[in-house]
């Protein structure tokens, strides 16, 4: 996925079972944002750094979802104990890491192993690619700080 393609439609089933697709969504620009896991640190900081700013976000227009590779009972309980106000997809068949790109090889201490790469996509209210925020260029705890940085420059 690079800047400048379409979103897919389908996204996948959130937390509740319910079927997340990007057309309820037409007029409202989105942050879609892939994390490895629920409950580890960064993920945490990330997550609480949207939720942080979840009132700045909205009011700039935007409407945020998470998507890992959890399933929607680990997502319920992390939204419940962050108090998270968006919703999370539950991406247990890989199906969208995997359209998007955030699907891979990675390594840890030396140890190769397939996992999500933490990205956020910015997408506009016609469902279109308009910034990419890489592995290499987030950070978990001031995440939400980037986005509106992207945001008010954008405007301008």
């Amino acid at each position: 996925m690079n800047i400048g393609d379409k979103a897919p439609e389908i996204l996948g089933i959130n937390e509740n079972g319910v079927q997340i697709t990007l057309s309820p969504y037409a007029g409202k620009k989105i942050v879609l944002y892939f994390y490895p896991k629920d409950n580890t640190s960064g993920c945490t900081a990330e997550a609480c750094s949207l939720r942080d700013n979840y009132s700045a976000l909205k009011k700039a227009g935007y409407e945020v979802i998470g998507v890992s590779i959890d399933s929607e009972a680990s997502h319920r309980k992390f939204i419940e104990k962050h108090q998270l106000p968006f919703t999370l997809i539950a991406d247990t068949k890989k199906s969208l890491v995997s359209e998007m790109g955030v699907w891979g090889e990675k390594s840890m201490y030396g140890r190769k192993y397939m996992g999500t790469f933490r990205t956020t996509f910015i997408i506009d209210q016609q469902g279109i690619v308009e910034k990419i925020f890489t592995p290499k260029e987030i950070k978990t705890k001031t995440h939400a700080e980037q986005i509106l940085d992207f945001i008010q420059s954008a405007e301008k």
